[in-house]
């Protein structure tokens, strides 16, 4: 059975692939120690293969290795930070760093808010290939940050059809909307088949 594994040290998207996939994912930093991977894709979907490519060539054929990329882009702000999301404010920032750029950037324009989409790649890497699916939450971005839930820049986002934020949503309504739960359900037959052929 291959082991699966997330190119990824972020704990908040750990915690929802685990939730979301309802598989044993093990954390590469589990396997080989933190370290840092050079993102320098012009694309979410070029990132999360430059993450995923990296460790499974570290780790081997017994492994499937699962990365995603993903980021906000504001309309408002000429689809910034798009996919410098997680480093928004410079490299090192805050999650609340990243998110108070966003706002201080809007209000510098007089806007209290902006249509906004979240955007997720995840890449799949194994001995059998290499497959990228994509998910799309859409939007706006608000001044005014709003709830303690989630990470990033959910207290700011109000997604399509509600009036609270990512931040005041409870996990079970953001897990049935968000950009990553899309494209997790897409990913998610890709790796049940593969394991079912290792």
């Amino acid at each position: 059975m291959l082991k699966i594994v997330i190119a990824s040290g972020n704990r908040g998207k750990i915690a929802e692939f685990k939730e979301i996939l309802k598989q044993d994912i093990t954390p590469f930093y589990e396997l080989l120690g933190d370290f840092e991977i050079v993102e320098d894709g012009d694309t979410f979907a070029q990132n999360a293969l430059i993450k995923a490519q990296e460790i499974y060539k570290k780790l081997g054929e017994e492994h499937i290795v699962i990365s995603d990329d993903s980021g906000i882009s504001v309309d408002k702000l000429n689809s910034e930070p798009n996919i410098y999301s997680a480093r928004y404010a410079g490299e090192g920032a805050s999650d609340r760093d990243n998110l108070q750029k966003v706002v201080n950037k809007l209000q510098e324009k007089g806007l209290t808010s902006s249509k906004a989409h979240y955007t997720a790649a995840i890449a799949i890497v194994s001995k059998f290939g290499e497959y990228v699916v994509h998910g799309w939450m859409h939007g706006e971005v608000t001044t005014t940050p709003r709830g303690d839930k989630g990470f990033g820049y959910d207290p700011i986002f109000i997604p399509e059809g509600y009036k609270q934020t990512l931040g005041e949503l409870d996990s079970d309504i953001k897990h049935t909307i968000s950009h990553r739960f899309k494209a997790l359900n897409l990913a998610k037959p890709i790796i049940e088949m593969l394991g079912r052929y290792s």
